[in-house]
């Protein structure tokens, strides 16, 4: 079964567990090491002859647009990340979507692509901000991977569906969800998707689960940070114990596990995936979701 594989591009300083320390008008003064790391990635993934999904966030691209373009060549799929990796319940709507609007037309001008797909910073479309999803779908995008069906202090919409379904908002607009995978154990739902749990969990567990995702006749979504496989990233100071924990934990082990997972599953883009499960349109220039509001699930 193919599964997504998914990048979510942003540097490590931009990472809300650093946020504390490194505020948004200080990353100039960071060194920047996205593109080295993306990188490592795409030569991974040439390697495997895999493609991905890249979210791309709109200040990356600014500065680094020969990467967007590096990406784009090499076949994978580019996705809006939004602009300023801000949670998106702290933002008002008109920001939201000034920055989702901005950064689909900056990928789009930088590929000469459509850009299709969005993924919120931190997976922060949370039940207070619903509204993103009609913002989204009103902008054009077909499809988002924002909704994170757990229970976080972060981020979470615990109780909607776990797997790839066609989503109607608040105001009736059409949008296909494909949420970050889980797996239910002992009455939980555990988030097993890549990013922090892969660092965190075994690999044995995170391949047990992810398999078992793919025997329920379930594709799932593995997402990673280019910064995740950089163990020599800078180390920032004032951050408590819970921030460093999640950002710095494992991050020799990611890469190696990375290319054993490359070699367990089989993977390809989100739309690809989305497309194998006759959730949006099999035409690659044009990957719309389906006209089937019958169908379609609103979990409100």
């Amino acid at each position: 079964m193919l599964n997504a594989l998914t990048i979510d591009v942003e540097d490590y300083f931009q990472v809300d567990a650093l946020s504390s320390a490194i505020s948004p008008d200080e990353w100039e003064n960071w060194p920047r090491r996205v593109e080295a790391n993306t990188d490592r990635l795409l030569k991974l993934f040439d390697a495997h002859d895999t493609r991905a999904t890249f979210f791309i966030l709109g200040w990356i691209a600014e500065r680094h647009p020969e990467l967007v373009r590096r990406i784009h060549a090499a076949g994978h799929e580019i996705a809006s990340h939004g602009y300023s990796h801000q949670r998106v319940y702290r933002q008002q709507p008109d920001v939201f979507r000034r920055e989702a609007a901005g950064s689909k037309e900056l990928l789009e001008e930088l590929t000469g692509a459509p850009v299709y797909g969005y993924r919120a910073a931190s997976y922060s479309i949370t039940p207070s901000s619903r509204w993103a999803l009609d913002i989204l779908a009103e902008l054009g995008y077909q499809w988002d991977s924002s909704l994170f069906p757990v229970r976080h202090d972060v981020y979470g919409m615990p109780g909607t569906p776990r797997h790839p379904y066609d989503l109607v908002t608040d105001e009736g607009r059409q949008l296909v969800e494909f949420p970050l995978s889980t797996k239910r154990l002992a009455g939980q739902t555990i988030p097993i998707s890549g990013g922090g749990y892969f660092r965190l969990f075994p690999y044995w567990f995170s391949r047990w689960a992810l398999n078992n995702c793919n025997r329920e006749g379930q594709p799932f979504i593995f997402y990673l940070h280019p910064w995740e496989v950089d163990p020599e990233q800078p180390r920032v100071a004032g951050v408590g114990w819970k921030s460093r924990f999640r950002h710095y934990n494992n991050l020799r082990r990611t890469l190696p596990r990375l290319e054993r997972l490359l070699g367990h599953f089989r993977f390809t883009t989100v739309t690809q995936v989305l497309q194998q499960q006759g959730l949006v349109s099999s035409d690659d220039e044009d990957p719309m979701p389906r006209d089937d509001h019958a169908q379609a699930m609103a979990y409100h």
